[in-house]
């Protein structure tokens, strides 16, 4: 269940009430009027099946509480309560296969800012995979996956395309390429140095590598899994099963793909510079179109059931 803490302007109290008590799924509505300081106006609470939050996060916004007042969501760990359970059957839907669109791209949206955290992130999972692709260390390897968070602004671009948020896309956008760029370029300077010191040569990198080989040598199974990892991860962020996203994100190649062709451009080796390239955009790209599919069909599979999350009207 999803807890709702709205603030309406008294104007608007009636129609909020009505849109509440007309949805399918609510439970619990409480009214407070003239509780509200700031903004002025009446305090509204009530629980509602996460199956039916987002069609009536929607009704909400378009009666303008979100600028008259405010719209605030919690999501409820416990609920003991015969009410609940009853408004829960009678949504449609699972509650796991719920999506709450608005919530998804807020989510989106801060994963997706380019900050000096992001940045740190991307930059230090491409050095440790680095050192994974010279040593051949499978479980660098997956750590440096791990700790890469380059998701988040690929499903902002999933999330953008779908919603048709332009200005989400350019952020995403704009953190993936600034974000590589950046992380792959200390990583030329990173592998350098350890060159300086006797730590990486290139002898290992050119030597044979049977862990790490396959990050410079694009297939078509590279986009079957990327394809596959991207609409799994896209899953994970819109259910309220949530534990895959890790899962996703050692599946994929992309920091270790960025990490080797940084490395392999410190050497001037252009072949795996090059391979190690088109495994990175291979990878964006099946995740991205994966990312896109998904959404695409979850919001047509939930615009099919709104019409069936209201009550009818008395005669």
């Amino acid at each position: 269940m999803l807890h709702l803490r709205l603030i309406s302007p008294a104007e608007k109290t009636d129609d909020v009430i009505r849109l509440i008590e007309g949805t399918i799924g609510t439970a619990h509505l409480c009214v407070l009027p003239g509780a509200a300081r700031s903004p002025a106006g009446d305090v509204v609470l009530c629980d509602v099946a996460r199956e039916a939050g987002d069609d009536l996060l929607s009704g909400l916004q378009r009666l303008g509480l979100e600028t008259a007042g405010s719209i605030a969501v919690d999501d409820v760990g416990l609920l003991l309560s015969k009410r609940a359970e009853k408004a829960e059957k009678e949504a449609p839907g699972e509650p796991a296969d719920a999506v709450l669109w608005e919530h998804l791209t807020d989510a989106t949206h801060e994963e997706s800012t380019l900050s000096v955290t992001y940045l740190m992130f991307i930059t230090l999972a491409t050095m440790i995979a680095a050192c994974g692709v010279v040593l051949d260390n499978s479980i660098l390897i997956v750590g440096a996956m791990a700790v890469g968070p380059e998701f988040g602004p690929l499903a902002g671009v999933s999330t953008a395309v779908v919603q048709r948020r332009p200005r989400l896309a350019l952020r995403s956008v704009t953190a993936l390429l600034v974000g590589f760029a950046v992380a792959m370029a200390v990583t030329v300077g990173f592998s350098l140095f350890m060159d300086a010191v006797g730590l990486f040569t290139e002898a290992k990198l050119e030597g044979d590598r049977p862990q790490t080989g396959f990050v410079y040598a694009p297939d078509w199974f590279s986009f079957v899994v990327a394809v596959l990892a991207g609409a799994a991860g896209t899953l994970s962020l819109t259910s309220a099963k949530s534990g895959a996203l890790v899962g996703v994100a050692i599946s994929v190649t992309t920091i270790p793909a960025a990490a080797n062709a940084a490395v392999a451009l410190s050497y001037g080796d252009t072949v795996q510079t090059w391979g190690s390239t088109e495994q990175l955009l291979l990878n964006l790209l099946g995740i991205t179109l994966a990312g896109v599919l998904t959404l695409a069909a979850q919001k047509r599979f939930w615009a099919g059931q709104h019409k069936r999350l209201r009550r009818p009207t008395a005669p």
